[in-house]
């Protein structure tokens, strides 16, 4: 499956490389068909195997775990993704969106811990009525385009489809206060599939 954002790139590309290839222009050809793929390939969207304890926090990216660290009274994870990483981003849990705040910025490489808190981003918070959980899609070096398909009050299942950021980036999850991360560093995760934490029901809200 292909997110559908991706046709608006595929089809003038398709284009292109059916008139360069009926024009002769075959190195022309060749390299807009390069393209095509590889556009279709950074736009495939998997169907997630979605655990089904309430309690479980899914990685809301595909890609590598670089950094896990304490921040106040709550755990931060940060996830690095390449341009070889699928790049819709999930729900990391079933709730209500309660806030959506997007914030201009730099576009420092996705994987200088900088890009956290200077580069443009987009913060969501979800709620699932016992705690909250904010995640946060980051642009990158290359990936200048964040798109968010949710807006506040919408209610997400976990695992749902929220929205990608376009050609590498970086999504960094602030656990609920008592909750703990329960992956490492170098870990990789998969979107709306892997565990990356469990909700301590005992815990604060966050």
């Amino acid at each position: 499956m292909i997110v559908k954002d991706a046709f608006r790139f595929l089809i003038p590309l398709f284009s292109a490389t059916a008139v360069s290839f009926w024009a002769g222009w075959a190195a022309a050809g060749v390299l807009f068909l390069a393209l095509t793929v590889f556009v279709a390939f950074f736009f495939r969207n998997p169907t997630p195997q979605v655990p089904a304890d309430p309690r479980v926090i899914v990685s809301p990216a595909t890609g590598k775990v670089v950094r896990i660290e304490q921040v106040g009274n709550v755990h931060k994870l940060s996830i690095f993704l390449s341009i070889f990483d699928v790049h819709v981003n999930r729900s990391p849990i079933r709730g209500r969106i309660e806030a959506i705040d997007y914030r201009r910025g730099k576009f420092k490489a996705a994987f200088n811990h900088a890009a956290s808190v200077e580069n443009e981003r987009n913060v969501i918070m979800i709620s699932d009525g016992r705690v909250n959980l904010v995640f946060t899609q980051i642009a990158g070096l290359i990936a200048r385009r964040i798109v968010c398909w949710k807006k506040v009050g919408d209610f997400v299942e976990k695992g749902e489809m929220v929205g990608l950021i376009r050609f590498g980036s970086r999504v960094d999850v602030l656990f609920p206060a008592g909750t703990e991360p329960i992956v490492q560093v170098g870990k990789r995760v998969k979107a709306g599939s892997t565990p990356i934490g469990i909700i301590n029901e005992n815990g604060e809200n966050g």
